[in-house]
């Protein structure tokens, strides 16, 4: 797993308090992942320039989807990279596949707090 300190690892077991709970606070990106995919890793750097660049404004973690497949199926995660954004406890983003730093924070803008 290529998860770095500035994009925090999470499981089934972690997730309702590190997304759902931490989301009323500020929004969290779930990047859901997995080892063997290639569009994850290209990924995973910028998600870590993300994080670390958006951190008063957003909170950016990692969950692998074959270590945990409740939550996986719980948001009907197929595809895979699959970011997800929380607010208040609810997803009111998904979006799929790997992108560029900037489209990224383009399509999260309307959902960051100013």
């Amino acid at each position: 797993m290529t998860h770095t300190q500035a994009v925090p690892a999470i499981t089934d077991e972690t997730f309702d308090a590190e997304v759902l709970v931490a989301s009323a606070d500020l929004p969290v990106l779930v990047d859901f992942t997995a080892d063997w995919c290639p569009p994850c890793r290209m990924i995973a750097p910028v998600l870590d320039e993300v994080a670390r660049e958006e951190a008063g404004r957003l909170r950016v973690v990692s969950i692998d989807v074959d270590h945990n497949p409740a939550t996986t199926a719980a948001y009907g995660v197929m595809s895979m990279p699959t970011l997800m954004l929380f607010r208040g406890g609810e997803p009111v983003k998904s979006l799929v596949g790997a992108r560029p730093k900037r489209r990224l924070l383009a399509e999260l803008a309307d959902e960051l707090p100013a």
